[in-house]
């Protein structure tokens, strides 16, 4: 058959049905369109109503404040007065910040004399308020911590009440955690006890409790 006399496929149908290829097409394209957009605006809701990256800068934020943060919970707290003597340079009352350790109260005494035995005083240890620091000389019996304020008393038996912490203090008869704590700060309050029969001055502390306790304490 002559090309010419070759038959149009298109030309058999309504020319209704030639214009409706088109039309499926851009309709097929439209929807698909509106659909990736619908995906979209979806899924920036879903990321506004979460939060986005707003919550990760927060935490960065916290974190940074958190290191920032100063440790140290004796910013504002009251000097510690200690009386050092024994194999010390200069031996006497040392005044230091809160928080002060033996090394810093030997090292505001001098340092050790040539004779002094390191090894018999807690360089680490932290000194309380009105405790009395002895530093041995070589071959003599090192002193319990806090000398005659001692924090534990190990060589009488006795509760010391210018050192004792508040588990010490709570070992006493009818002294609780709360009363205990009393004692201390009554001690930071007012200084060093210069007697037992000051304890009637903390709060809670009645002719009972101390006749209890008298016996049993010690500066």
């Amino acid at each position: 058959m002559p090309a010419s006399d070759a038959v149009d496929p298109l030309a058999a149908l309504d020319p209704s049905a030639r214009r409706a290829g088109p039309r499926v097409r851009v309709a097929v394209g439209a929807a698909v369109v509106l659909f990736v957009l619908a995906v979209a605006v979806a899924a920036l809701m879903s990321f506004e109503a979460g939060g986005g990256g707003e919550q990760a800068r927060i935490e960065a934020s916290g974190a940074a404040a958190d290191a920032s943060a100063d440790p140290s919970s004796t910013i504002g707290a009251p000097p510690v007065l200690v009386h050092v003597l024994g194999a010390v340079a200069r031996p006497g009352l040392v005044e230091l910040a809160a928080g002060a350790r033996v090394v810093d109260a030997v090292a505001a005494a001098g340092g050790f004399t040539a004779d002094a035995d390191p090894a018999g005083v807690n360089l680490a240890r932290q000194l309380v308020d009105g405790e009395q620091l002895a530093v041995p000389v070589l071959g003599q019996a090192p002193q319990p911590a806090g000398g005659e304020s001692g924090a534990s008393g190990e060589s009488d038996g006795l509760v010391h009440l210018n050192s004792a912490d508040v588990a010490e203090l709570d070992t006493l008869p009818r002294i609780g955690p709360a009363l205990a704590q009393r004692i201390i700060d009554w001690r930071e309050a007012n200084g060093p006890f210069t007697s037992v029969d000051q304890l009637l001055d903390v709060a809670g502390i009645g002719d009972a409790v101390f006749s209890g306790l008298e016996k049993l304490v010690a500066l």
